[in-house]
């Protein structure tokens, strides 16, 4: 049963991506990203990592996605569909895609194909707070000085040009 979940869920996340990229609406792009978020998170949950998948939900779908579609409304994207800018190659391309990605797959069995992994045991929410909040917790504090200074930058760079405008 997990197989079989683990496989739908990888199956809706590569068709939703190839949608992500081929949509001509980028708002459709953006919702296509959701699914494909989601459905990775889908695959963490057939892996029984529950936590992994409720941190994808919640960052990947929640904040980038909702971070993504404010930036297209603040720089005023068009919504409306794309032109087809195509050259006629992408027959060529898919054909280019579908070969290195059978190279890499065979890559990946030929390397690790019949080899057991030794099963982890189980952490926790607890577990993996203590090793945050403790033992790397240096790094976090400096990586969530990092993501203010950007958020910042970015305001600013919005105000700047909004008293351009006026």
């Amino acid at each position: 049963m997990t197989t079989a979940l683990f496989a739908v869920a990888g199956a809706v996340a590569v068709v939703a991506a190839v949608l992500v990229v081929t949509s001509r609406r980028i708002v459709h792009a953006a919702l296509w990203l959701v699914v494909a978020l989601g459905a990775v998170a889908g695959c963490f949950g057939a892996l029984h990592a529950e936590f992994v998948a409720l941190v994808q939900i919640l960052v990947y779908v929640g904040a980038i996605v909702v971070l993504v579609l404010f930036a297209l409304m603040l720089t005023r994207a068009p919504t409306n569909p794309l032109p087809n800018l195509t050259t006629g190659r992408s027959p060529f391309a898919a054909v280019v895609a579908g070969v290195l990605a059978v190279l890499l797959g065979t890559g990946v069995v030929i390397a690790f194909g019949n080899e057991k992994v030794d099963p982890v045991p189980a952490g926790s929410a607890t577990d993996v707070g203590t090793a945050i909040f403790k033992t790397w917790v240096l790094p976090f504090e400096v990586l969530s000085v990092l993501l203010l200074a950007a958020l910042i930058g970015a305001i600013a760079l919005s105000q700047r040009k909004k008293a351009k405008e006026d």
